[in-house]
């Protein structure tokens, strides 16, 4: 975690990013599918692991299998970012693409599974994916005792429900904010419902993000008790909020992070004087789309 200058003054807090993006595969999911895969039998390994991703998660569970010894196939929905599913396959992962969004993705690839007998891996709607995502909550406590207020990305919900449950044991007064694209803010909208709701979601930036989330997820019961509140941005504002983090901070992030960044700014302010902790939740983005943020042609 990272202290940043230039993002301090412009919001008058005291801004740290927490550097997702520099994980093995690139971003937070490897806590988690590390976690989970640690759980199988030998028996399930040898009967090898299904996935559904839009490539992060995917690029996580294919590095753990490899460190393993277990093998396993990635299910993606069609649009992935290539440099997603570039990752996948440097850490050995075989990749299929099903779909249009992701959560039908998720609901093909359980189904292969069950009829195949291996195990599925869920991106967020896991005890122990959850649980893997909530050391990254741990070291922020860690490193951060005094942390007012935390700015997270949302998708499925698993990594909020698992940072956030860590840092509203370790202070309940903790703000954790969560982070969506206006363009698919799934779980912003079932919350407002008080259930999980269909959305169509739009084309995005954020394309971790995106998609819909399985009914009956455990993930929203936990975001609905640990998110204070939602911010939603446009594209406009994840791309600007790109270009100023690479530009100050010199670090390439993905969209998803981009929308933690550009809420923040959103909310500058209400964080004017607090510690605040942005999760910096990726860093796998395709050059041509990486070149379409910086031009402004997004």
């Amino acid at each position: 975690m990272v202290y940043s200058a230039a993002f301090s003054k412009l919001t008058g807090a005291s801004v740290h990013f927490k550097l997702e993006n520099r994980q093995t595969t690139g971003s937070f999911k490897l806590r988690g599918a590390s976690n989970r895969l640690l759980t199988l039998t030998e028996e399930q390994r040898s009967r090898g692991c299904v996935a559904a991703s839009s490539g992060n998660h995917g690029a996580a569970v294919a590095c753990a299998m490899q460190k393993l010894g277990t093998s396993g196939i990635i299910f993606v929905p069609e649009e992935t970012s290539s440099a997603k599913v570039d990752a996948i396959k440097r850490f050995g992962g075989e990749v299929e693409y099903f779909g249009t969004d992701g959560l039908e993705t998720e609901q093909h690839a359980r189904d292969f599974a069950d009829r195949k007998r291996m195990t599925y891996l869920s991106p967020y709607n896991d005890e122990q994916v959850i649980a893997g995502q909530g050391t990254c909550g741990v070291e922020i406590v860690e490193q951060l005792p005094d942390v007012d207020t935390v700015f997270v990305a949302v998708g499925g919900g698993g990594l909020i429900a698992g940072a956030g449950s860590v840092l509203k044991v370790h202070n309940p007064g903790v703000r954790v904010i969560g982070c969506q694209s206006a363009a698919s803010p799934v779980m912003a909208r079932s919350i407002e419902a008080g259930r999980v709701i269909e959305i169509q979601s739009q084309a995005t930036l954020s394309d971790g993000t995106a998609g819909g989330i399985e009914t009956g997820a455990i993930t929203f019961p936990l975001n609905q008790a640990i998110v204070d509140d939602f911010v939603l941005v446009d594209e406009e504002q994840i791309a600007a909020a790109m270009r100023l983090y690479m530009d100050t901070e010199g670090d390439t992030i993905e969209g998803a992070a981009g929308v933690a960044v550009a809420a923040m700014i959103e909310r500058k302010a209400s964080i004017r004087g607090q510690n605040v902790v942005v999760i910096i939740c990726g860093g796998n983005i395709s050059d041509t789309k990486l070149e379409q943020v910086r031009s402004g042609n997004q």
